[in-house]
């Protein structure tokens, strides 16, 4: 679909399942453009999530509409308006951690987990995980044929409030208590995928359509939320979600990044872990490779879209 002077060997090559909230702010929009343009992933679709929890003025139960309308528009800028089936999450959170909430985005995760295929299965979840947690409460088989990487939660080893948390605690606590391997990119890990506005302006803005709306949105982002104190920060912005790139992409023969730690449970009260839950160990990242994985998306965005009109 998109050309490089190199291939990746098929073997080496694995399956994505996007999951994003993707009009929630201005961040997701990058990692899913660059998920995109990565040959090493085999993107088997992408997943309109909710975010529910947002101080933002969205009707009750939208907030999953404007997520697919984004998937869409990105898509349609990239040049590839039908490469990928765009799946809708739940509209709303779970209502307890016991019960599902059907969507259309848990039959696919479903499907795709249970399809013959040698190959690994990966889910990057941007966001909330109702409908990771969904699947799970659905068909609890998939556990054993997927996994999990997780944007979210808050510092180890107490945890705070945090926003990709906060939009589902049940469905955390969903997750952690199952068998299904996670990878979790917390929020101090995250946090280390920072730039500035003049960088993107430098080398994502002359990119196409593509690197045109990426950067004027967030700039639009920044000024619409300018009389919130504590963010945006005025130039300084964080890419966090780009940690799903840095997961897949990451030396196998690096676990100075990361750590195995027995998955918590998640106290609805004040978003703190809860230890000592004897549940299975999951893969809490420390940090990441962050500036090799922005200057990876730099060159991906000016390899494709550099050079060509953005009107």
């Amino acid at each position: 679909m998109f050309n490089y002077a190199y291939e990746v060997p098929e073997q080496k090559r694995m399956r994505l399942i996007i999951h994003t909230d993707c009009k929630n702010e201005a961040d997701d929009q990058f990692a899913v453009v660059h998920q995109l343009l990565t040959p090493k992933l085999d993107v088997r679709g992408i997943v309109a999530a909710h975010f529910e929890a947002t101080t933002r003025p969205h009707a009750p139960g939208s907030t999953v509409l404007e997520s697919r309308k984004e998937i869409i528009k990105l898509l349609e800028l990239m040049g590839i308006p039908e490469a990928y089936p765009v799946v809708d999450g739940s509209a709303v959170p779970l209502k307890d951690t016991v019960t599902p909430s059907p969507s259309p985005a848990v039959d696919f995760i479903i499907q795709e987990a249970l399809r013959d295929d040698p190959r690994p299965l990966y889910i990057g979840l941007q966001g909330g995980l109702t409908d990771i947690a969904s699947a799970i409460l659905t068909e609890p088989a998939i556990c054993s044929r997927m996994t999990a990487i997780w944007i979210g939660g808050g510092n180890y080893p107490a945890g705070n409030q945090e926003f990709n948390l906060s939009q589902d605690i049940n469905a955390a606590n969903v997750l952690f208590a199952s068998s299904m391997p996670v990878w979790q990119v917390p929020q101090t890990v995250y946090k280390q995928f920072s730039t500035t506005l003049a960088e993107l302006q430098l080398k994502v803005m002359p990119c196409g359509k593509i690197g045109r709306y990426l950067f004027e949105q967030m700039v639009q982002v920044n000024l619409d939320r300018a009389d919130n104190p504590l963010w945006p920060h005025g130039e300084i912005w964080g890419l966090g979600d780009q940690g799903v790139i840095a997961a897949l992409m990451e030396e196998s023969k690096r676990p100075d990044n990361w750590e195995m730690l027995p998955a918590p449970a998640v106290d609805p009260a004040d978003m703190t872990y809860i230890h000592d839950t004897g549940y299975r160990p999951i893969k809490v990242y420390r940090r990441m490779d962050a500036r090799t994985v922005l200057e990876d998306f730099f060159a991906k965005m000016q390899l494709q879209f550099g050079g060509k009109a953005d009107c």
